[in-house]
């Protein structure tokens, strides 16, 4: 029996991320992929194409992980972890990573494609697109409402020392008015 046969009978004919039943085929889970039904997924063109091309996802499509993380095939949980990793910028995928358990050989099988690795951490960029570091001075280039605090930091404050939200690439740490804030990197510059 056929790699594309086995995973059609495995899945009931969809596919095995997000359930859809057009245009499958067998997608081999690299990087080391021995084109077997173990170490492959049934993918349909919609979720093929936007792993194979990270720059065109469209994140609401991937809402259908919430069911297929729990998979018992391994295969399924290493695209999950991958596509959850992937998308930790946002809040909802980061949920549900920190749920999603896998063994120790699944889980090295899921970092193998270097994934969610130091060298593909998430960058701070600023509204000019320099990219931030912690101790980095900023400086406000809008008026913000501080939610809370019940004052603005006017836009042109200097914010010193700053320290970056390790999950979340779109958030820094600052002290404002002697208050410790969280700020959206689009409203600062260095």
């Amino acid at each position: 029996m056929s790699i594309e046969k086995n995973l059609h009978q495995r899945s009931g004919s969809s596919c095995e991320l997000c359930s859809s039943s057009e245009d499958l085929s067998a997608y081999p889970i690299p990087p080391d992929a021995d084109d077997s039904a173990e170490q492959s997924i049934l993918l349909c063109d919609v979720c093929r194409s936007q792993i194979e091309n990270p720059d065109q996802v469209d994140i609401n499509h991937w809402r259908c992980l919430n069911d297929s993380m729990w998979s018992p095939i391994p295969a399924v949980q290493v695209m999950a972890w991958r596509m959850l990793t992937r998308l930790r910028a946002e809040v909802w995928p980061q949920d549900l990573l920190d749920m999603l358990y896998l063994d120790d050989a699944t889980l090295s099988w899921a970092k193998a494609s270097g994934e969610g690795s130091s060298d593909s951490a998430l960058k701070h960029i600023d509204s000019n697109g320099n990219v931030l570091q912690a101790g980095d001075t900023v400086t406000l280039i809008k008026d913000l409402t501080v939610k809370g605090a019940n004052f603005t930091a006017k836009r042109g404050t200097a914010v010193r020392g700053i320290s970056l939200v390790a999950d979340n690439p779109e958030h820094i740490e600052g002290r404002v008015n002697n208050q410790q804030i969280v700020i959206l990197t689009k409203f600062v510059k260095k």
